[in-house]
C-alpha cells in the first residue's frame, strides 16, 4: 500500500508539521525505516531517544508533545505516540479477502453462515452451528455442534471449537485455541479418579483475543466467561467456571484454577498462578512468575509466591541478597561472644583473693 503523508496524518489525527508532502509506503522500527517509511519514537525526548531519531534514515517520526525539534528531521507530533503508530500501522496491514468456502472443508447441512464467511481447507462445521457475516474460519479448525459465533470474527487454523459454546463479534482465535474442553474434575472413589461430568459451556464476549495455544475450560455447571475486550496470550490455561472480566490481559502461560474471577481490568503477567475460587479485583496487576492464593484487592499490584504488595516484596527481595553478609556477621558476633564467656568463667573459676 502507498498513501500520501497529508492523508495519513488526517486519517491518524497526526499534527502533519512543515516540510512537503510525500508518498508513505510502509512503517518500521528507527533503525530500519527508510525515507519513504514511516517510524515512531517513545518518550518525551531524552537523550538517547534523540539520538536514535537522528540516526535514523526514516521519512518520518511519530513523537509525543514533548519532543524537541530537531533540523532536518520531520516530527509528526502525538499525544500518545505508540497508540498513533498503531494507528497508522493498521492501514499497512494486509486486508484479508472473501475466499468462500473451500471445497475441502465440510459443512453440516444444518449450519447456518453469514453472508461473506470464509471457511478453509478441511476445517469441520458441525450441525446446528451459526458463523456470523465477514468471519474467517482458518483451516483444519472444527465448529461443533451448536456452536455460536459473531460476526467478523477470526478463527486461526487447528482451532477446536467444543459443542455449545458462543463467541461475541469481532473475536481473534490464533492457531491451536481450544475452547470448551471439559474442566479438570474428578472425585476420588476409594480405587479411582471418577471423572466429575462437565456440563457448562463457555460464553467469550465481544472484541476478545485468544493467543496460539490457549485453553478455555467449559464450566461444570453454568458458564466460564470470558469478558468482552480481555486479551489472551499464548499457552493460557482458563478452567472450569471461570468469570473473567472485561478489558484483563493475561499473559503468556498465566494459569487460572477453577472458579477464578478477575475484575475488570485486572492485569496478570507471565507465568501467573491463581488459586481455585480466588477472586482478584478490577484493575488489579499481579507480577511475573507470582503465585495468588487469597484474594486481591481492587487496584493491588502484588508480586511474589505467595503473592503479597509488590514494594513489600522487593524490601524482602533486597534483604534476602544481604544475607550471606548477615550471616558472615553473625558467625563474627558468635565466635566473639563465645570469647567473652570464656573469659568470663575463667575469672569466675580463678584463684580466690
Amino acid at each position: 500500500m502507498q498513501i500520501q503523508l497529508s492523508d495519513l496524518c488526517r486519517r491518524a489525527n497526526l499534527a502533519v508539521g512543515g516540510g512537503p508532502d510525500f508518498v508513505v509506503t510502509g512503517v518500521n522500527a528507527l533503525e530500519a525505516a527508510g525515507p519513504s517509511e514511516l517510524a515512531f519514537s517513545e518518550g518525551d525526548g531524552q537523550p538517547a531517544q534523540v539520538a536514535l531519531v537522528l540516526a535514523s534514515t526514516a521519512g518520518a517520526v511519530v513523537v509525543g508533545p514533548g519532543f524537541p525539534a530537531l533540523d532536518g528531521r520531520r516530527l509528526l507530533v502525538a499525544a500518545k505516540p505508540r497508540l498513533a503508530f498503531v494507528y497508522v500501522s493498521e492501514l499497512f496491514a494486509p486486508v484479508e479477502q472473501f475466499t468462500g468456502i473451500d471445497p475441502k472443508a465440510a459443512v453440516d447441512p444444518g449450519a447456518v453462515l453469514g453472508e461473506g464467511v470464509s471457511i478453509g481447507a478441511c476445517a469441520v462445521v458441525g450441525p446446528g452451528a451459526r458463523i456470523g457475516a465477514g468471519t474467517r474460519i482458518g483451516a483444519g479448525t472444527s465448529v461443533g455442534a451448536g456452536v455460536s459465533i459473531g460476526a467478523d470474527c477470526r478463527i486461526g487454523p487447528n482451532v477446536s471449537l467444543m459443542p455449545g459454546i458462543r463467541l461475541g463479534d469481532r473475536c481473534t482465535l490464533h492457531a491451536g485455541v481450544t475452547v470448551g474442553g471439559d474442566g479438570f474434575g474428578f472425585v476420588w472413589a476409594g480405587d479411582h479418579h471418577h471423572k466429575v461430568p462437565q456440563l457448562g459451556t463457555v460464553v467469550i464476549e465481544d472484541d476478545v483475543e485468544i493467543g496460539c495455544n490457549s485453553c478455555v475450560d467449559r464450566a461444570t455447571f453454568g458458564v466460564t466467561r470470558i469478558g468482552r475486550g480481555t486479551k489472551i496470550d499464548n499457552l493460557v490455561q482458563v478452567a472450569h467456571n471461570a468469570d473473567i472480566g472485561e478489558h484483563c490481559i493475561l499473559v503468556a502461560q498465566a494459569g487460572l484454577a477453577g472458579s477464578v474471577t478477575l475484575g475488570r481490568g485486572a492485569m496478570l503477567s507471565g507465568q501467573v498462578a491463581v488459586t481455585d475460587h480466588v477472586s482478584v479485583g478490577a484493575g488489579a496487576r499481579i507480577g511475573g512468575q507470582s503465585g495468588v492464593t487469597g484474594d486481591v484487592a481492587a487496584g493491588e499490584t502484588l508480586f511474589g509466591t505467595p503473592a503479597r504488595p509488590l514494594k513489600r516484596t522487593l524490601r524482602e527481595q533486597a534483604a534476602l541478597g544481604r544475607l550471606p553478609d548477615l550471616l558472615k556477621t553473625v558467625k563474627r558476633q558468635e565466635a566473639a561472644i563465645e570469647a567473652l564467656t570464656a573469659r568470663l568463667a575463667a575469672l569466675e573459676t580463678g584463684p580466690a583473693v
